[in-house]
């Protein structure tokens, strides 16, 4: 098992696939796009893999493909494809808008994908599009629903924001009664490529499941998974279930068994962090799996204690990229 200098294990790698969405939440990215990464700049469908093998061998089970959306970069079939067939992964995942996965169900059912998480902050259409800048929640809700059809779990990430989508969060917990999903809540997080936008907290994980039990006063406590980064909880006769990400306030960090990979091949321990090792530049310069490996170690056994120490860590400034460098 891989273990970092805190005794965490660490089997669960994100890999952002891309930095480019079809989307422009506000909070993710401003609405007129980032500058974009080069082709040259993105790691390769080639490198993406040997990457994979080599932390695979190393002991990491599951791998969750992110953004930007998976989905716009070319050829993404062809390379899950290839991914899932390496010896030694347990689980493979996607986190996706759904704007252009419903015609892609079927084939991600073949893959053995058994779990998708899909982003959705609202089901009103015009607060979707206030949101996101694109009139695209019909889409959403038809992956949504194919999804379910073919009987893989559907988590909904939902982003909870002061005056954008208050009004959204009982009747996403509604969604849970007749629907075997799980509605997670989170934290507005200080992430949107700009220095706008860093958020004073209002909604934190307490008074968003206070918003909750003001009509569901029936909803407890369930057990939460290992390396849960969500409280959830359970109302009497839903078929689903709700969960609450304390993503700002970082009280999950003690548990974090995950590292995440950037589109660039930047290694990030902590979702908080600047990056600590150029995953790519190592690559491209020649060394060997077993050099790939010592230079993951050394990064993995370096890492910080917390969100809040891999913050302080950083530049001078605090966090101002855009989620959809980072893969969320």
């Amino acid at each position: 098992m891989l273990k970092d200098n805190h005794g965490r294990n660490i089997n669960y790698l994100r890999l952002a696939v891309t930095d480019r969405c079809n989307l422009r939440c506000f909070y993710c990215m401003p609405e007129e796009g980032l500058n974009w990464l080069s082709r040259e700049a993105l790691l390769t469908y080639e490198e993406m893999l040997r990457l994979c093998w080599v932390l695979i061998g190393m002991g990491i089970e599951k791998i969750r493909i992110t953004g930007g959306e998976p989905f716009v970069r070319k050829d993404i079939m062809p390379f899950l494809t290839e991914l899932s067939q390496i010896k030694g992964l347990k689980e493979l995942t996607i986190t996706t808008n759904g704007v252009l996965t419903a015609p892609l169900v079927p084939e991600l059912k073949k893959l053995g994908i058994r779990s998708v998480n899909l982003s959705l902050d609202t089901l009103d259409r015009n607060r979707f599009f206030a949101i996101t800048h694109r009139d695209e929640l019909d889409k959403v809700m038809d992956t949504m629903h194919t999804l379910l059809a073919h009987d893989i779990q559907v988590k909904i990430n939902a982003v909870v924001m002061e005056g954008k989508n208050i009004q959204d969060i009982l009747p996403l917990v509604a969604l849970t009664k007749e629907l075997p999903v799980s509605v997670r809540f989170i934290e507005e997080m200080p992430f949107n490529g700009g220095d706008s936008h860093y958020p004073v907290l209002h909604w934190d994980h307490i008074k968003i499941l206070d918003e909750i039990k003001s009509q569901y006063t029936d909803i407890h406590k369930i057990a939460d998974p290992a390396y849960s980064t969500s409280y959830n909880y359970k109302i009497p006769g839903h078929k689903g279930d709700v969960g609450i990400i304390a993503a700002y306030t970082r009280s999950f960090c003690g548990s974090c068994n995950r590292i995440r990979i950037t589109p660039q091949g930047a290694l990030k321990t902590c979702l908080y962090d600047g990056g600590v090792a150029n995953i790519r530049d190592i690559m491209r310069s020649g060394a060997t799996d077993a050099e790939l490996q010592t230079a993951l170690l050394y990064a993995i056994s370096n890492r910080a204690k917390d969100g809040h120490e891999a913050e302080q860590q950083r530049i001078a400034g605090g966090i101002h990229e855009s989620m959809a460098t980072i893969g969320g």
